[in-house]
């Protein structure tokens, strides 16, 4: 699905969510979070192309894929916490959504612990003695 079509279905969501909002707040927020979910769900073909050109030049740069696994899980946290942050905010949700970001930042340095003790590994082993 190309962005033309993305962006039409998000508008046509929009539209219909501000007319039902008034009548059934709770059916305009359901339409929301399920468009939400579809627009995703349409790009994970992409996402998927993305990560095997990724694993494609790591292996070529030798790079250790331990590495550029945590790097996606990272990459997918972020988004993840983002999703569902826009999400509570839409039901009004603030104070939850600003508990979800900080939960995706903190599970983002947990995972970046073993790249930064590699870096700073490195670092050291090439610091004369």
């Amino acid at each position: 699905m190309d962005i033309i079509q993305i962006v039409g279905l998000g508008l046509i969501a929009t539209f219909l969510a501000l007319v039902v909002k008034e009548q059934k707040p709770i059916f305009a927020f359901m339409l929301t979070v399920f468009v939400g979910v579809l627009i995703f769900l349409f790009l994970i073909d992409e996402i998927a192309k993305i990560v095997k050109m990724l694993e494609g030049i790591a292996e070529q740069a030798n790079m250790n894929m331990m590495y550029l696994q945590t790097i996606l899980k990272i990459i997918g946290i972020a988004y993840i916490a983002e999703f569902g942050s826009q999400i509570a905010k839409d039901a009004g949700q603030a104070a939850i959504a600003s508990k979800i970001e900080l939960a995706g930042k903190i599970l983002i340095l947990v995972m970046a612990i073993p790249i930064l003790t590699a870096v700073i590994e490195m670092v050291l082993s090439l610091l004369p003695s």
